[in-house]
């Protein structure tokens, strides 16, 4: 399967180190290009869904290097249960765009007996539908992983940390889709968070307009998780969270980068800017009747 198949943004195509100020890591999605070839990508790159009756060639990469002590987030959206075993997580020092195609079926032992790659299996009890986890390596070149349902506990030792790391995801047994939710890293006095916005809002739209500011025009709150960008709108600036509609909503922190569809939802179910997280705060009904005219 190649990128044309997929449902991604260009940075997902590249390992590009753009940074939105202090307070962000970067955009983090799968690779679009280093991926199993039973897997299908979809959400800006979000979403990764193993395909066929399989359980194997479900690989997939983070698009740029973590830091050390950044924590990426994942989610699983579905599991099986006629399959042994389930996700295997860890990291390489080997670039995704310089592998070859197809990649090998499996993590472990494929990779894993390679120079280069380290990764272990997360208990089948740790990647029930529903269950959020973080894994990250340390300052020691020891992975950790956390979730919902375990407290921290270590996966294993020894990654070399010399060179870029980049995530190594398989998508294995009854682990058949996950969600990539970013990422974040604890400085001293702050987080950093890796942009750009959560995928899958899926709630009805919410008419918020009076917390946002808009370049004047209106827009229809019709679905566009689907639509395609039009190749005359290169120098538009898209949505970063449909990236089908110019953005024109301009949020508190001043990013213009959702379309107004979009900006209900995220006002609705996040509350922050997708870029840099600062809070968007919705007026109470009194604060909204004491700043209308008289």
């Amino acid at each position: 399967m190649t990128c044309l198949d997929m449902e991604v943004p260009a940075v997902a195509e590249s390992e590009e180190t753009h940074r939105c100020n202090l307070f962000c890591l970067g955009p983090l999605t799968f690779h679009c290009q280093a991926v199993g070839n039973k897997v299908r990508l979809s959400r800006g790159g979000r979403l990764a869904e193993r395909t066929g009756t399989t359980f194997k060639n479900g690989l997939v990469f983070s698009s740029r290097p973590l830091k050390i002590q950044e924590r990426i987030r994942l989610r699983v959206e579905k599991d099986v249960s006629n399959w042994h075993g389930a996700l295997r997580v860890g990291f390489t020092n080997v670039s995704p765009s310089a592998r070859s195609r197809p990649l090998p079926t499996l993590a472990i032992p494929n990779l894993t007996d390679t120079p280069g790659h380290w990764a272990a299996r997360v208990h089948e009890s740790c990647c029930r539908a529903g269950t959020e986890l973080e894994f990250w390596v340390s300052n020691g070149g020891t992975i950790y992983i956390t979730s919902t349902n375990t407290s921290q506990h270590k996966l294993l030792t020894g990654v070399d940390l010399s060179r870029p790391l980049w995530a190594m995801i398989d998508i294995y047994g009854q682990t058949c889709s996950i969600s990539l939710l970013g990422s974040e890293k604890k400085e001293l006095l702050y987080t950093r968070h890796s942009c750009p916005a959560p995928e899958g809002l899926t709630s009805p739209d919410v008419d918020y307009s009076y917390s946002l500011i808009t370049d004047g025009e209106s827009d229809d709150c019709m679905s566009c998780l689907d639509m395609e960008v039009p190749a005359d709108r290169g120098s538009t600036n898209i949505c970063v969270l449909c990236m089908g509609r110019e953005a024109r909503v301009t949020l508190p922190c001043g990013h213009q980068c959702l379309c107004r569809p979009c900006g209900s939802r995220v006002i609705q179910q996040f509350g922050s800017c997708p870029l840099c997280r600062h809070e968007i705060r919705v007026p109470s009904v009194e604060e909204r009747r004491l700043s209308r005219p008289l």
